[in-house]
C-alpha cells in the first residue's frame, strides 16, 4: 500500500509481484481492487517467483520500480535500474537501535505498548524494528530484567486469535533461520534471558520471543537482520557511546530513543544515522517519508517525497 496509493494519485498503473511465501494478502487485494470498480489493467498482481520478478525488472514497459525486500535482493534490482537509467525505489533491511538513556522509565505498565510496536511488531517480521537495545552499563541489569519481562509477558498463539501478540513466522525456512540465530547467538557466548525455544503450540512455525544479554556491537545477532522476535541488549557507557554503537551498523532505517526528557530524545535521534527514528514510540507517520540510509535502501515512500517518486517534473518554456 506504500507503493500503491501514490502511484495510483499520480495517475500510474501498476504490476505487483507479492512475494511467493506471502501471496494470500496480495489476492485479498485484487478483489478489493475489483471491487473498488477500478478499470481493468490499473492494477495487476502477479504471484510467481524470482525470475518473474527479474523479468519485470528489466521489461521495457516498466517506468519505475519500487521494491521492498532484502539488501541482498536490492542489490540487484539496483544493477539492473542503474544499467537501465530507470528510476528505483528501495526499501530494504534493517537492524535499528533503541537507545535507552539513563533516565528511562521501564515501566512496562507505562511503555509496554511504545516497545511492543518497535521492536517486535509483526512477530519480528518488520524491517524497521530496533532490535539492538542499547543500554547504559549503569542500568544495563535493570534493562535486561524488563526487556525479558516483556519478552516473556507477550500471548504466543495463532495470528487468528484476538489475544495473539506474537503470532508464527511466515514460513518453516524462516523459523528455521531464527533459531539458526538463536544457536549462533549462544556460540558467541549470550546469555538467553528470556524465550530462546519453540513454544508448545500443534500447529505454525513459531519462536518464543527471545532476550539475549552479553553480547556486543560486533556479534552478528548485532550485525545481522534476523527478521524474527529477538532482541539482543548491548552496553554503552556515556551518550556518545551510544551514539556511536546506533550508528556503528551497515543499515539505517529505524529506531528509537527512550527517556524522560522528549527535547534530550530529540537531541540524541538527530545524531543517529538513520532514515527515520522516533522518542519514545516509534510508528511509520503515512504524512512523513520513510525510508532509509546505507544498506536500508535507496528513495522514500509516504509523505509528498513518497508521491513526487511516482512523477516526472517537465519544464516548458514559452
Amino acid at each position: 500500500m506504500f507503493k500503491l496509493a501514490p502511484a495510483l494519485a499520480a495517475g500510474c498503473t501498476l504490476v505487483i509481484k507479492p512475494s511467493p511465501e506471502t501471496v494470500l494478502d496480495a489476492f485479498l487485494l485484487a478483489e478489493a481492487v475489483e471491487a473498488a470498480g477500478l478499470p481493468a489493467g490499473v492494477v495487476n498482481v502477479v504471484p510467481a517467483g524470482r525470475e518473474v520478478g527479474a523479468y519485470l525488472v528489466a521489461h521495457p514497459g516498466v517506468d519505475k520500480v519500487a521494491f521492498t525486500g532484502s539488501t541482498a535482493a536490492g542489490r540487484a534490482i539496483a544493477e539492473t535500474c542503474g544499467r537501465l537509467l530507470r528510476p528505483v525505489t528501495l526499501e530494504l533491511g534493517g537492524k535499528s537501535a533503541a537507545i535507552v538513556l539513563e533516565d528511562a522509565e521501564l515501566d512496562l505498565a507505562q511503555i509496554g505498548e511504545g516497545l511492543f510496536t518497535s521492536t517486535l511488531l509483526n512477530n519480528g517480521q518488520t524491517c524497521f524494528l530496533g532490535t539492538r537495545v542499547l543500554a547504559p552499563r549503569s542500568r544495563y541489569g535493570e534493562v535486561v530484567d524488563a526487556f525479558s519481562a516483556f519478552a516473556t509477558s507477550l500471548q504466543v498463539g495463532p495470528a487468528s486469535a484476538p489475544e495473539t501478540q506474537i503470532g508464527p513466522m511466515a514460513t518453516a525456512a524462516q523459523r528455521d533461520r531464527v533459531e539458526a540465530y538463536i544457536a549462533k547467538g549462544r556460540s558467541e557466548h549470550g546469555q538467553i534471558t528470556a524465550g530462546g525455544k519453540r513454544p508448545e503450540l500443534d500447529r505454525g512455525f513459531f519462536v518464543e520471543p527471545t532476550v539475549f544479554a552479553g553480547l556486543s556491537n560486533s556479534s552478528t545477532l548485532a550485525r545481522e537482520e534476523i527478521f524474527g522476535p529477538v532482541l539482543t541488549v548491548i552496553a554503552y557507557d556515556g551518550v556518545d557511546d551510544a551514539v556511536r554503537i546506533a550508528n556503528g551498523s551497515d543499515f539505517g532505517l529505524g529506531g528509537t530513543v527512550w527517556t524522560a526528557d522528549p527535547e534530550r530524545g530529540a537531541e540524541v535521534a538527530r545524531r543517529v544515522r538513520t532514515g527515520t527514528i522516533g522518542v519514545n514510540r516509534y510508528i511509520p507517520d503515512p504524512a512523513a517519508p520513510f525510508g532509509g540510509v546505507k544498506n536500508s535502501g535507496i528513495g522514500r515512500e509516504l509523505g509528498p517525497e513518497g508521491l513526487a517518486a511516482y512523477q516526472q517534473l517537465q519544464s516548458v518554456y514559452l
